[in-house]
């Protein structure tokens, strides 16, 4: 069974947003290559090959919900056997704690 890899809005947002500030402070060229790099674990996460942490390690979180770095990034990401889900895009200067808490409160909502 192969998996499929989905990004959330949330997710996609923080695509946009890291690519615009990117782009104001180094360039098209580098907002190019950093976006490469994010897709890139997110394959990498798709494949099992991304070396991530569950969530757990930070507030209390299922095991599905880990995170991997990425840059001066972390992805937030499900990890499902039919598919991977990148929840969000944290930067690593955030408080990734409260971070997934929030997220891990959307998840028991349904979100």
């Amino acid at each position: 069974m192969s998996r499929s890899l989905r990004l959330t809005r949330r997710a996609e947002a923080g695509l946009v947003e890291i690519a615009g500030w990117t782009i104001e402070n180094f360039g098209h060229r580098q907002a190019e290559l950093y976006e490469a790099e994010l897709l890139s674990r997110c394959g990498a996460i798709l494949n099992g090959q991304a070396h991530s942490r569950s969530c757990a390690v930070l507030v209390d979180a299922a095991d599905d919900l880990r995170f991997v770095g990425e840059g001066e990034h972390f992805l937030a990401y499900l990890d499902r056997p039919g598919e991977a889900v990148i929840v969000d895009i944290l930067h690593s200067r955030s408080d990734l704690p409260r971070h997934v808490a929030a997220l891990t409160a959307l998840k028991h909502e349904g979100s």
